[in-house]
């Protein structure tokens, strides 16, 4: 007796498996179907936000900045005017934080957060930390508010440097190196910690 009444409880649960199956299978499936095409069908962004951090010493150094891609553009005196305040990437402004004191061409700079804003030419670019760093490109930006400026030259990168991209270098015990490249050219600055 006890075994004619687990084959019944085994085919009443079957019984209810296969209905539930059968009610809310297609449902469940039509969910995964969607989730599935939703994730494939996401574009990248054409200017993701990317970071640059490295160790210069004990000094944590951090670069957060939208990276545009060339594609196809004429990008110096084009996307991007000579003689013009720049975010140096796309979207919200370029920001850098210094873990500690720090010394750039011989200025003090305090550790914190900072815009990071250049103005580009040909010929020479000038670069510029802020203490404005949360906004939209450049629309806010403020010389009143500048921490540090320096004039630099740029420089011929030997290969296209499709997206706008920031590297820290340790360049000795203590010291470092920001570079700035996209396209044909790349700046930059040294700095060393106080």
């Amino acid at each position: 007796m006890q075994a004619t009444s687990m084959n019944t409880r085994i085919k009443s649960i079957a019984w209810l498996v296969w209905l539930t199956g059968l009610l809310y299978g297609p449902e469940v499936r039509a969910q995964h179907q969607h989730q599935a095409t939703a994730d494939t069908t996401k574009s990248k962004p054409k200017s993701p936000r990317l970071s640059a951090m490295a160790m210069i010493g004990s000094n944590h150094v951090h670069i957060d900045y939208g990276s545009p891609s060339v594609r196809g553009r004429s990008i110096w005196n084009g996307l991007v005017a000579d003689n013009q305040v720049w975010a140096t990437g796309a979207h919200k402004a370029t920001w850098i934080d210094f873990g500690q004191d720090v010394r750039i061409q011989g200025k003090s700079v305090a550790k914190g957060k900072y815009g990071f804003f250049t103005i580009p030419n040909d010929k020479e670019w000038v670069l510029i930390l802020s203490k404005d760093w949360d906004m939209h490109l450049a629309d806010d930006y403020t010389p009143a508010n500048d921490v540090l400026r320096l004039s630099v030259k740029p420089a011929r990168n030997p290969n296209l440097v499709e997206a706008l991209t920031y590297a820290i270098q340790q360049t000795g015990p203590g010291r470092g190196r920001v570079v700035v490249s996209w396209e044909w050219l790349n700046v930059g600055f040294d700095l060393e910690n106080n």
